[in-house]
């Protein structure tokens, strides 16, 4: 027997507006129906904006292009690596990712996944926050898993579900799918008191 929430979301249609197949993979494992439509955006957000902040703001801006129909659910996210007061984005090349990666080298950092839920009547707008720790890593590492993995449309150009999170993750308090890239436990946890 499956839970309430599925029944419930039968009657609902949800809509994923990201192209990334780490969050529609982590989707699928949820177990909803849903269909992808991603629609873009200019990602640019107020430069006084901190940490949740941003990837709160990103979340709500990703649902702007949408008008949902009233059994439409939209959902829309957003993650930022967040490392002493400054948001990691996607590196535009090598040199960027290699100067990113050497950064959080030794160091904690924070990823934080916004998360925005919209309907034709309401809209509701959070984030979850997970500290990583990387190890020491040299710089043949860091090279390898740039070529190996080409990791330029994630933030802070890694993919803890890959090659250098493997080697490379020596600590983590908080929610590992977050860090993937969608805050899942979150998302359940919002759809349920939101339909």
């Amino acid at each position: 027997m499956r839970p309430f929430l599925f029944n419930t979301l039968a009657q609902k249609e949800l809509i994923l507006a990201s192209g990334s197949p780490r969050r529609k993979q982590l989707l699928t494992d949820l177990g909803f129906d849903f269909r992808v439509d991603a629609r873009s955006v200019e990602e640019n957000y107020p430069s006084e904006l901190q940490g949740a902040e941003i990837a709160e703001y990103l979340a709500k801006l990703k649902a702007s292009p949408f008008t949902p129909t009233e059994k439409q659910i939209i959902i829309t996210s957003d993650t930022v690596v967040w490392h002493k007061g400054v948001s990691l984005a996607k590196a535009a090349n090598k040199a960027e990712a290699r100067s990113m990666l050497g950064a959080l080298s030794g160091n904690w950092h924070e990823v934080i996944s916004g998360l925005c839920l919209t309907t034709s009547n309401k809209q509701w707008v959070g984030s979850q926050t997970t500290r990583v720790k990387f190890t020491a890593l040299s710089e043949e590492e860091i090279d390898y898993y740039i070529e190996q993995c080409q990791p330029f449309d994630k933030a802070g150009a890694y993919g803890i579900q890959e090659w250098i999170g493997l080697i490379g993750i020596e600590g983590i308090e908080g929610s590992y799918f977050n860090v993937v890239g969608l805050p899942v436990q979150l998302l359940y946890q919002q759809l349920a008191s939101f339909v």
